[in-house]
């Protein structure tokens, strides 16, 4: 194997844009020049395109053409269901979420507690479980809302939406899920599973970055996040991004073809790269579930290490990785969700996410492995 070999372990936070993506929006940008809000018939074959890609993702999802609504990516989505379903339900509104939500939530979750929502947050296990339990203690007479992920972005631990769903609508609240790491990775039915408000965010799942979509089940009234035009069947204004709606809807599509196989297939590699990093450092530790996890997910805390360092290091042996989520990564920000989860000041201080993808081979993850243990023992030598 070449050495000079950049090896990328960061999937997570986005993946390259897949050939059936790729393809169906040259098509688009080059064949399809109308907008697709008008009446002629440039416009009209837009509008026939941009339809297409809705009801794509309607299947893909097992939900309906007209519960789909094309955004520009997950924290769009995110913001859209929480501040939407907050508006709608005006002053006093009372949200449930966990602490280790995406910042799309949790930032737009401090926003509305600045005007006049109340929100609660539900610590989850010291593996990033949240307990149904503790979601039912936290809810109020009037609770809107309850937004949890389905997957964790950082540690990759899958949570149980579906009893969490149920519990809401008893309770006569709505459920919504930042599916953004876990769409296309994870075989999602919104009916089957109780969803009311699901986001997704297509760069995630091998489409292209600016494009994602909110699912909202037919019936669920929400106030509009972006005012203007009447796109969207009049909830989201702004001329339609159709060649990011067909990206999205052709990688989502492509995914699920590859689910079951690239979950056997991944999986294996992320156990067999851990396997490799903890024979030749005993002392690493292992975030999330063990066993309810997403399959390319490996999240480690390193002691005696600090990520801060660690991470240039490896990127200058060719490996790219990172601490947590992409949207805090350059800051290097101690983990919110490693605090969560009870981690101590010196595992937290040397977290280092590493999430595999459709490219990786055997042969990258032992290279790989071999790069983190020589930089790591690199970095011990010389503290």
């Amino acid at each position: 194997m070449d050495s000079k070999k950049r090896i990328y372990l960061d999937h997570a936070a986005t993946t390259p844009l897949c050939d059936e993506a790729r393809h169906a929006m040259l098509e688009c940008l080059t064949a399809v020049p109308g907008n697709a809000s008008g009446i002629y018939a440039s416009a009209r074959e837009a509008k026939r395109h941009l339809e297409a890609a809705r009801a794509q993702t309607a299947q893909a999802l097992h939900a309906n053409p007209d519960e789909i609504y094309f955004t520009s990516g997950g924290s769009e989505s995110d913001n859209w269901a929480l501040k939407g379903i907050a508006a709608k339900a005006g002053a006093g509104c009372h949200i449930v979420t966990s602490m280790i939500e995406h910042p799309a939530v949790l930032n737009t979750c401090a926003f509305l507690e600045r005007h006049d929502c109340a929100v609660t947050y539900v610590r989850p296990d010291h593996q990033g479980r949240v307990n149904p339990s503790d979601i039912a203690a936290a809810i109020r007479p009037e609770t809107v809302l309850i937004s949890i992920m389905w997957a964790n972005n950082e540690i990759g631990t899958i949570e149980p939406v579906a009893d969490i769903a149920r519990i809401a609508h008893e309770a006569g609240a709505l459920f919504h899920t930042d599916a953004v790491q876990a769409a296309g990775t994870l075989p999602i039915d919104v009916h089957a599973a109780g969803i009311d408000l699901l986001s997704l965010s297509a760069h995630k799942f091998y489409g292209p970055k600016g494009a994602g979509a909110l699912f909202l089940r037919r019936g669920v009234a929400i106030e509009p996040l972006i005012h203007g035009g009447e796109q969207e069947r009049g909830l989201r204004a702004s001329t339609e991004n159709v060649a990011g709606a067909v990206g999205l809807a052709a990688a989502l599509t492509r995914a699920i073809e590859l689910q079951a196989a690239e979950t056997r297939r991944v999986s294996a590699l992320r156990d067999l790269l851990y396997e490799l990093i903890r024979a030749a450092l005993p002392d690493v530790v292992m975030n999330g579930s063990p066993e309810s996890r997403l399959p390319g997910h490996l999240h480690l805390s390193i002691p005696h290490t600090d990520i801060k360092t660690l991470i240039p290091l490896l990127d200058l042996n060719g490996v790219e990785a990172s601490a947590g989520s992409a949207c805090t990564a350059g800051s290097f920000v101690d983990s919110h969700v490693l605090k969560a989860i009870g981690t101590s000041p010196e595992l937290l201080h040397g977290s280092l996410r590493l999430t595999l993808g459709r490219e990786t081979v055997e042969e990258d993850v032992v290279e790989a492995a071999r790069r983190i243990i020589e930089t790591v023992c690199s970095l011990r030598r010389d503290s």
